[in-house]
């Protein structure tokens, strides 16, 4: 598996703190400002001295607290999963909690996802030995209840864990049917298999939006690189080529007054591409328009607001360089200067 991350890492948290996740061999690291639209505070290390695998997931609740998810070696040759609650993005994380291995024991069996409900309660999906989706989540007063199999078959480990505005979590997939998708039809119960996607969709280019009280947009790519988006009830719709490798990262904001969906990328340049058009209205088209220094592959691209509302894009290279840009007091997308932190 190669070092990335799961979900969004960069986050705002319940103190308005705007704090940036990244995987180092053994550890996840965190960043945080300093007081909200300040300055970057030294990098510390999350959930204790223990050793992980590369790679984590990242999940927040409404409450603003961060669930931190990854594997641990165990044994030779085996390895668990762990989770972390992260409170405030300047103090420390709570200790790496484990939560088992969706077969009992075994290696790696793919990247977790983890997504949050409303009432603060994490819920973990992995990919298991047979190419399915394994389950768990935190009970309501504490601990964990057993690991359930959701099924599913020939899954791809990237998947895609959201919790709509309707505080409803959902869970996509690529597979060779097409996107899976898994539903929670009531708040607080086990997730249910719905009608796939039957669409080409390249893996690894998923990533989820809740755009509306009813409805999360999905966005994809296809093998001929068009980038697509999907809600239930409609066909999806081709929104342009897509400017780089990966999924997109997607921000709903104002932007001159209006709601709209913002998109990033890193494109095939090595600059962070940027698009956006009114939400749920694609029909209105998009363009990329490129910002920033030039950056290596596997670069990864994040967006957030910060506390006094403003965009703020972010990326991370495989070194683990942190650089920033925040949106200007101006109209439209004005970015000030890249920044690294």
């Amino acid at each position: 598996m190669v070092r990335t991350v799961n979900g969004d890492w960069l986050i705002r948290g319940r103190d308005g703190r705007i704090a940036a996740y990244a995987p180092s061999d053994d550890a996840v690291w965190c960043r945080a400002e300093r007081h909200p639209g300040g300055a970057f505070l030294p990098p510390r290390k999350a959930g204790g001295d223990q050793r992980l695998h590369p790679g984590f997931a990242v999940g927040q609740g409404t409450d603003g607290y961060a669930h931190l998810v990854a594997w641990r070696p165990t044994r030779d040759g085996e390895s668990g999963l762990v989770h972390s609650t992260h409170f405030r993005p300047h103090l420390s994380a709570l200790d790496w909690h484990p939560i088992g291995h969706p077969n009992r024991r075994g290696d790696r069996t793919g990247r977790p996802a983890v997504a949050v409900d409303p009432d603060g309660r994490a819920y973990v999906f992995v990919r298991n030995r047979g190419l399915g989706v394994h389950t768990i989540n935190q009970k309501a007063r504490g601990g964990w209840n057993a690991w359930h199999d959701l099924r599913g078959s020939k899954v791809d480990e990237d998947l895609v864990a959201v919790t709509a505005e309707s505080g409803l979590i959902e869970l996509f997939a690529t597979s060779p049917a097409g996107v899976l998708r898994w539903i929670q039809e009531e708040p607080a119960t086990r997730l249910v298999a719905a009608d796939p996607l039957p669409v080409r969709a390249v893996p690894g280019t998923l990533s989820a939006l809740p755009t509306s009280k009813e409805s999360t947009t999905l966005f994809y790519a296809d093998p001929e690189g068009m980038l697509h988006a999907w809600r239930p009830g409609a066909d999806p719709v081709p929104l342009a080529t897509v400017a780089g490798p990966g999924p997109v990262a997607a921000l709903r904001c104002s932007l001159d007054g209006h709601d709209c969906t913002l998109l990033a990328q890193r494109s095939a340049s090595g600059k962070v591409a940027f698009a956006a058009y009114p939400t749920e209205q694609e029909s209105a088209g998009l363009w990329w328009t490129e910002s920033g220094p030039h950056l290596p592959a596997d670069t990864r691209v994040a967006l957030a607001q910060d506390a006094e509302g403003r965009i703020v894009a972010a990326t991370t290279t495989p070194d683990g360089t942190l650089r920033l840009a925040r949106q200007k007091d101006e109209p439209g997308l004005a970015l000030a200067a890249w920044q690294e932190v």
